[in-house]
């Protein structure tokens, strides 16, 4: 059964974080709120937890995993960024909005695309998220919570915890953050393409 925490959405508690990132240091794959929808987590070089998240989702090799971090200065830790994407992504994080750009030695070959070595990064504008990961002192691996045969993603902590109790390890229930996924623009050719329109305002790639 996974453990289910009640956070505050804007005044997280301390004590709840701290048993939050504990639990993904030992191993756990947890269900977490962000800026757009729920998303499912694990640490960042968990084999286990990459491929649970898979199973879940039924996702194949070729998917982009996310890198959740907390600022800018750790996304420059694992993927390279020039002059041009600097300024892009920079202007529009924290955000909704992932970017698929090519990866650092920072980042575990098991999570790269298998063609482009590239992998996903994002900033959330979200408070429970942003402690979080400052709890953790590294980012999340982390990938949309949608069920495979499912339009939307699983919005509401509890109906996450009575689908999902013996597959996640950890459910944080901080209320409703919306069912858009983020918007997804691939700078791998070092050109904005938009790979899908969501919460983001897209218009500024375009």
């Amino acid at each position: 059964m996974a453990k289910y925490f009640d956070v505050h959405p804007e005044n997280p508690q301390p004590r709840s974080i701290a048993q939050i990132a504990d639990a993904v240091r030992e191993g756990a794959l947890i269900a977490y709120p962000t800026d757009s929808c729920y998303a499912l987590g694990c640490q960042l070089g968990s084999r286990d937890g990459m491929e649970r998240i898979r199973s879940i989702r039924r996702l194949d090799e070729r998917h982009h995993f996310t890198l959740m971090c907390r600022d800018f200065a750790q996304l420059g830790q694992f993927v390279r960024v020039d002059n041009d994407v600097f300024r892009a992504v920079k202007s529009s994080t924290p955000g909704s909005y992932t970017f698929i750009l090519p990866a650092t030695r920072e980042v575990p070959r098991k999570l790269l695309h298998p063609k482009k070595k590239t992998v996903g990064v994002r900033i959330p504008d979200h408070v429970v998220t942003q402690a979080l990961l400052a709890e953790l002192g590294e980012p999340l691996l982390s990938s949309t919570l949608l069920l495979p045969d499912e339009e939307e993603p699983l919005t509401q902590g509890w109906e996450i915890k009575d689908r999902l109790d013996h597959a996640v390890d950890v459910v944080v229930d901080s209320g409703d953050c919306g069912t858009e996924p983020t918007t997804v623009i691939d700078f791998s050719s070092g050109e904005a393409e938009i790979v899908r329109r969501g919460a983001g305002d897209p218009s500024r790639f375009e």
